[in-house]
């Protein structure tokens, strides 16, 4: 499953990395288009409530059937953030995804891996299905 920012303008990154990743043979729970859930045109939540709940539990559920977490580190995001802790717990496998400086702490400690190229994302990737095979 891949994590980044979709309320901040990162949609479009990750669909690239699915197909990218699809292409290169991986499976991939593409939660996003393949469930009609690209909500990147909402610019404000805050009188969205119910539709708020239905996106995150879609999300969360998506998170606990994903072996690996992809997280693309190219802009803060709140349900990034909210998905990586919530994937630790679960002792799923992280990825941070990190192309930039990251200035926090946080997503590195929450992360498994760091990674800060896509030939180096699938290289790791292949190395973990191997240990998951």
């Amino acid at each position: 499953m891949i994590c980044g920012s979709i309320g901040y303008g990162g949609i479009e990154e990750i669909k690239q990395l699915y197909s990218v990743l699809d292409d290169e043979g991986f499976t991939v729970f593409n939660h996003i288009i393949s469930e009609n859930m690209d909500y990147s045109h909402i610019k404000d939540f805050r009188y969205q409530k119910e539709l708020a709940a239905k996106i995150i539990a879609h999300d969360l559920e998506h998170v606990k059937k994903a072996d690996v977490l992809v997280v693309l580190a190219n802009k803060p995001s709140y349900g990034t953030a909210m998905e990586m802790f919530f994937a630790s717990q679960l002792g799923k496998k992280v990825i941070l995804f990190a192309k930039n400086p990251i200035p926090t702490p946080w997503p590195i400690d929450f992360s498994d891996y760091v990674v800060t190229s896509q030939q180096a994302l699938l290289k790791l990737l292949s190395e973990i299905n191997c240990k998951f095979s």
